[in-house]
């Protein structure tokens, strides 16, 4: 049996030496470990921090993430988003690292407590009552002081089926009271919110005869197109790139929220400035639904 091998001492600190090197005392160390702040790793069941990546947070740290090479997304999934990302990540090629996970909006805020992204995209209801209710799924999360909310767009929320269904039915409500076969979306996605509170409205609704799960927009159309299902719940622009009917039932906003530090990471000023170029603004004609009016604006956190 092979002996495991110890980390070099050169390239690894203790919790004396990480405390001596940044001048903190070793209390503040653990605090900052376990509240997943600092990069550390549990050998032999002591920890132990990787010199080069402390460096790397030291200078996150000092210059609000300036110098800081990724811009890791996730949360609520949009097309466009997904289209301009694929966009930024070809273009930066090896100088960063651009990603998009789509998770759902409550996981991509638990992602963002846990520091293992830098941005969550969200959408929890309708445009008129955004302004509150986004930040108050924020304020669930101890590390929301840290946290700004900028607006990315507003889109069209409602629902994705086949044409020759749209055809007959001609509008939201008709759906929710016939015997079809749905997409459900995961717990805590956006879309799913949004349709249950609709069938709030009017005890007259049906319940949903849920035949698969999407965990995604595209997945949600691609189950009609599969013909898996015959109705979901999403956005105009999924339903147009999948050439499905779309029938709306409200706007949303479509919000991201990320650390301060990160608000002025060059990464970050450059995806804003890609959402409000024209190329973009074209594919959102083409797709359906969007309106930038508010893009790039601070929703909340000024304090």
């Amino acid at each position: 049996m092979s002996a495991v091998m110890a980390p070099r001492s050169d390239n690894f600190l203790s919790v004396k030496q990480v405390a001596a090197y940044l001048q903190l005392n070793e209390k503040k160390v653990y605090a900052l470990v376990n509240e997943g702040r600092m990069p550390a790793t549990k050998v032999t069941g002591k920890w132990m921090f990787p010199r080069e990546l402390i460096d790397r947070w030291m200078l996150d740290s000092a210059h609000g993430g300036l110098l800081t090479d990724r811009l890791a997304i996730a949360g609520s999934d949009d097309p466009l988003l997904f289209r301009v990302l694929t966009g930024f990540a070809r273009d930066v090629d090896t100088l960063a690292q651009v990603s998009y996970t789509p998770t759902g909006a409550r996981l991509g805020l638990e992602l963002l407590q846990a520091n293992r992204v830098d941005v969550s995209a969200l959408h929890w209801g309708p445009l008129a009552e955004s302004r509150t209710r986004h930040p108050a799924l924020l304020r669930q999360h101890s590390q929301h002081h840290n946290w700004v909310l900028i607006r990315a767009f507003t889109r069209e929320q409602g629902l994705m089926l086949r044409r020759d269904l749209a055809e007959r039915l001609k509008h939201a409500d008709a759906a929710l009271r016939g015997s079809y076969r749905w997409v459900q979306r995961q717990p805590g996605a956006g879309s799913q919110r949004f349709l249950m509170e609709m069938r709030k409205l009017d005890p007259g609704y049906g319940d949903l005869n849920a035949t698969t799960v999407a965990l995604t927009q595209r997945e949600a159309a691609a189950a009609i197109v599969l013909g898996q299902a015959d109705v979901a719940p999403g956005v105009r622009s999924a339903a147009t790139e999948a050439g499905l009917a779309f029938l709306p039932f409200g706007v949303e906003a479509f919000d991201l929220a990320l650390p301060r530090g990160v608000w002025f990471r060059r990464l970050f000023q450059d995806l804003l400035s890609r959402l409000q170029s024209g190329d973009c603004r074209q594919t959102a004609d083409l797709l359906g639904g969007y309106d930038f009016t508010d893009c790039g604006e601070m929703i909340w956190g000024q304090e």
